[in-house]
């Protein structure tokens, strides 16, 4: 045993240039990392800025509401992002300032329906059920926010979720040259929700290698199904009636 230590400790001597080398390396590269991850954060926020609604009361009038999906509870628990994001579209539909919903979240299996159950409360709040639309392959935010174009044909919406992913969904959205407002809904009241910031830091990288470098597309698309009637339609219709 005493001969290979100290076979070891004569290499580490002889090689000692070389190892001070390659923690040097190391140290660089972590902190460059940390500096890459940190500006791609710093510029999702910024970019995000001035599309970012405060208040029910400052949102003007949308035809459109993206609802982000999350679940409702956390173990037995009321889960407060959902329950925020519900309690402010149901007041912005009765402030008449929405007309319609596309609640967009994971459909993963039969009892873990975001969409479905979104909509359950909605309509317990007596909003229309003709107003309400699913998407139930939003899986990612990049998921909800892509297909509420490609399938949902809508370009123009309010995005309903946490200021902290706005910033993210909004991100997305100018990417994909959709005009997008985002009202910030509260947050949970009972902790700082640090952990789901500090995870929200590399959710933000990701986003950027999804758009920028791997070119992720939704996990699923396929024909539109337009939200909104298409008003070259309405018109022919509203002329043969005539």
């Amino acid at each position: 045993m005493k001969p290979l230590f100290l076979s070891s400790l004569h290499f580490l001597r002889r090689h000692r240039a070389l190892l001070r080398y390659i923690l040097l390396c190391i140290s660089i590269s972590l902190i460059l990392l940390a500096t890459v991850v940190f500006s791609i954060d710093r510029w999702v926020s910024w970019q995000a800025e001035d599309r970012i609604i405060q208040s029910s009361e400052q949102v003007d009038y949308f035809e459109v509401a993206v609802v982000l999906g999350t679940s409702k509870y956390l173990g037995r628990t009321l889960n407060e992002y959902y329950a925020h994001r519900i309690e402010a579209a149901i007041e912005l539909y009765q402030d008449d300032k929405v007309d319609h919903f596309l609640l967009s979240g994971d459909n993963a299996h039969r009892s873990y329906n975001e969409p479905w159950t979104m909509k359950r409360d909605l309509l317990k709040a007596n909003v229309s059920e003709e107003d309400i639309h699913l998407d139930y392959a939003g899986f990612r935010t990049l998921d909800s926010i892509v297909r509420a174009k490609e399938i949902f044909d809508t370009d123009d919406f309010l995005i309903i979720t946490q200021k902290f992913h706005c910033e993210r969904a909004l991100f997305i959205a100018h990417s994909y040259d959709i005009n997008a407002q985002c009202l910030a809904v509260s947050g949970p009241t009972h902790h700082s929700g640090f952990s789901i910031r500090f995870r929200e830091i590399f959710a933000r990288t990701k986003a950027f290698l999804d758009l920028y470098i791997i070119n992720t597309q939704p996990k699923f698309l396929g024909p539109k199904e337009p939200i909104l009637p298409n008003p070259a339609s309405s018109a022919s219709r509203t002329i043969s009636n005539g």
